[in-house]
């Protein structure tokens, strides 16, 4: 390995120093640390996350503005919601934005349905709450439903679907984590917690149109869960746990109203 490679690897995983960590608990106790707030691996300008934030917009309006008449056609918006901010993304950091993603080990794996289950009981609490004080709409993802076809490719959709959730909530995650640290000049732990408050939000907030305006539900209930997701992320620094998290999350409730007929309050 080269002198130069050697470089960047160390600086894409050197970690922050521990009186600006937040406690085992919380996050792992490893080299790992967030990518981009502090110009590691490489500098995102405040143009450039600019930029980065609106091809996460622009991947949403796609998701939700491309007709699908059925999942097959559906899996088209659903890839360009994944597709678009990355490319973006990509293009500012070149070769870096794979510092979004780092190896799965089976600790990870065991992580991702800890984070599901812990999801589900959060998204049911709050849920039960929020329907005796607010009302609640159920989410209509599982109407309709066609063939075996059709459903293998909801399940596959949706599987590329929350991906693209978990990159439109944790590159703005990682956008105010810059601007915080770097240009407001708060300490990493500030950061990273107006930054978690303020994703969560921008997260329930685009869950409005599909709880038909339930703000109470769509922030309080999806935001709230989303919290939990995020948690994931922060404690592996590692958007595939996240995403394993959120699909098994929804995926069993998807199941569940499929088979069974339940109440969907998917994520």
């Amino acid at each position: 390995m080269s002198n130069t490679h050697q470089s960047a690897e160390h600086a894409r995983h050197e970690s922050a120093p521990s009186t600006e960590r937040f406690g085992r608990r919380i996050e792992r106790d490893d080299d790992a640390d967030f990518p981009f707030y502090n110009g590691k691996p490489t500098t995102i300008t405040v143009g450039q996350w600019i930029a980065v934030w609106v091809s996460v917009a622009v991947g949403f309006v796609a998701l939700t503005q491309i007709p699908t008449p059925n999942n097959i056609v559906g899996l088209i918006p659903r890839i360009l919601f994944v597709v678009i901010p990355l490319t973006v993304l990509a293009l500012v950091t070149r070769d870096h934005w794979t510092a979004l993603f780092r190896r799965v080990t089976g600790r990870d794996v065991l992580l991702m349905f800890g984070f599901a289950a812990l999801n589900l009981v959060v998204t049911g609490a709050l849920g039960l709450i929020v329907k005796a004080l607010f009302g609640s709409s159920a989410n209509q993802a599982t109407d309709n439903m066609g063939g075996a076809l059709d459903i293998a490719a909801f399940y596959l959709g949706t599987g590329i679907q929350l991906l693209g959730e978990e990159i439109f909530t944790m590159l703005p995650f990682l956008a105010l984590l810059y601007f915080l640290y770097a240009k407001v000049k708060v300490s990493r732990k500030t950061a990273i917690v107006l930054a978690w408050l303020i994703s969560a939000v921008w997260f329930g907030a685009a869950h409005l149109p599909t709880y038909d305006w339930n703000f109470a539900q769509a922030l309080i209930v999806i935001g709230g869960a989303r919290l939990v997701l995020t948690l994931a992320y922060i404690r592996t620094k590692n958007l595939w746990v996240s995403t394993g998290a959120h699909i098994i999350n929804d995926w069993a409730m998807f199941t569940g109203s499929i088979v069974g007929g339940a109440t969907l309050i998917a994520l």
